[in-house]
């Protein structure tokens, strides 16, 4: 029999299940199709990570991003960044004012002081300006003229991303990309999604979305995730999945060993928890299960596994090697 305070665990995650729910609803009302990438956008915020959004224009990414931050009552900031965007464009600066016949410096925040931040062609900026980012999600502060101010809570960070191949590109350093807890491709819609959004018509822009949630009820999410439970055989299906990415690694079967230049660090472990975690609340559930796990290894992985040149040569893919290591490691007992 339950105790009474997983009762009332329970109890409350019923009521997350359903404004999750409510609010997918209203999502999926702007956004036609990619509701495994919404879902997995929600489980990145009350998980307290950061999403890299990665597809071709012209995929709603930006529109997707604001019915998020619309439907969760979040205060919102879209960057544009560019070639010559600099970091005191995004981390505010200090002004000379004057106030009551006095000049004084007074700070202005910049567009990074929101709870959402939509970092739109993150890829396209140079790499001071992606630093300051950088210390943005780590730190969730900024530093100006040496000086540190803390961000608002909830602090999201989602990046949109076009492939690096094209044109006006500076590929985001590997410190950076570990710091995204998930990366999420996104395709083409299929043919009947392209044919309900056609069948639609001239749209208003930006598209009205109906508040879900408010920030309080984001933070106590967030903290609620924190109490879904990870048993031990969980903990250990995740360490070895991580170090079955290493070609170092005694874990790693041979195709690792051959095709991986580096594999992912302790940190992606703690993402893999945390979006099982997450995922869990959002069903209703105390406990993680393995399943919870496995939506998460492709988004939470893929950016934190380099291919060798070997690898490259033949057309191997992180994500192939992902799916191979899935079907290969196990599923815990207990």
């Amino acid at each position: 029999m339950p105790d009474n305070g997983e009762e009332e665990l329970l109890a409350r995650l019923d009521g997350v299940r359903k404004d999750v729910n409510a609010l997918s609803d209203e999502i999926a009302r702007v956004i036609i199709g990619q509701e495994g990438i919404v879902r997995l956008m929600l489980a990145a915020c009350f998980a307290r990570g950061h999403c890299l959004l990665v597809g071709v224009p012209g995929l709603a990414k930006t529109a997707m991003v604001r019915a998020l931050a619309g439907a969760l009552r979040l205060d919102f900031k879209r960057i544009q960044f560019t070639p010559d965007l600099m970091p005191s464009d995004i981390t505010g600066t200090h002004m000379l004012m004057e106030e009551d016949g006095r000049r004084a410096l007074r700070f202005v925040p910049g567009p990074l002081f929101a709870n959402v931040i939509l970092a739109d062609e993150v890829n396209r900026t140079p790499p001071k300006t992606q630093a300051a980012l950088l210390e943005a999600m780590q730190e969730r502060q900024a530093t100006v003229a040496n000086e540190t101010r803390r961000l608002p809570d909830p602090f999201l960070v989602i990046a949109t991303q076009n492939p690096i191949e094209q044109e006006g590109t500076y590929e985001l350093p590997e410190a950076q990309l570990d710091r995204f807890m998930f990366h999420l491709e996104i395709g083409y819609p299929s043919l009947q999604e392209e044919e309900t959004l056609l069948s639609r018509g001239p749209m208003p822009d930006p598209l009205p979305v109906s508040p879900v949630m408010s920030r309080e009820r984001v933070l106590e999410i967030q903290e609620l995730v924190r109490r879904i439970h990870v048993s031990n055989y969980l903990v250990s299906y995740a360490a070895r999945l991580i170090r079955s990415t290493r070609p170092g690694d005694p874990f790693a079967p041979p195709f690792v060993r051959n095709n991986v230049e580096w594999g992912a660090g302790p940190r992606a472990g703690q993402c893999l928890l945390e979006g099982a975690r997450a995922l869990a609340a959002m069903d209703g559930r105390t406990v993680a299960a393995p399943r919870d796990l496995q939506a998460v290894i492709l988004p939470c992985l893929r950016h934190r596994v380099a291919i060798n040149f070997r690898g490259q040569a033949e057309g191997i893919r992180s994500a192939d090697i992902l799916r191979k290591l899935v079907e290969t490691i196990p599923e815990p007992k207990g």
